[in-house]
């Protein structure tokens, strides 16, 4: 993704996924539509360094959430984000999200 491949990322998604990302205003709901999403968006990401700060994982059963900040640098600009990743086991054994939000972090 980092490289402006985002087929990695989609191929963790599930076909129900929903997402929400600061720069549209509508809720995103399934694969198909992520996809559509993300198509302009192929070969124009080059971030050469990112951090992922602070993650942590809280599970139960067959579902975990997953938040962190990210820290993404591209030359000499940093873009901060926080994001919140929802996981559900699926009957094949593999996790898949099948929710992400992405906000922009904001200090008070």
């Amino acid at each position: 993704w980092n490289h402006g491949d985002p087929n990695g990322y989609l191929d963790l998604s599930a076909e129900d996924v929903t997402y929400f990302d600061p720069a549209i205003e509508q809720r995103i709901d399934g694969l198909d539509n992520l996809r559509k999403y993300y198509k302009p968006m192929e070969g124009q990401i080059n971030v050469s360094k990112y951090e992922m700060i602070s993650p942590k994982v809280t599970a139960m059963n067959d579902m975990a959430v997953l938040t962190f900040s990210l820290h993404s640098y591209k030359a000499d600009k940093v873009f901060k984000w926080n994001c919140t990743e929802v996981y559900r086991l699926e009957p094949n054994g593999q996790w898949k999200i099948v929710h992400t939000h992405w906000s922009f972090l904001i200090k008070p």
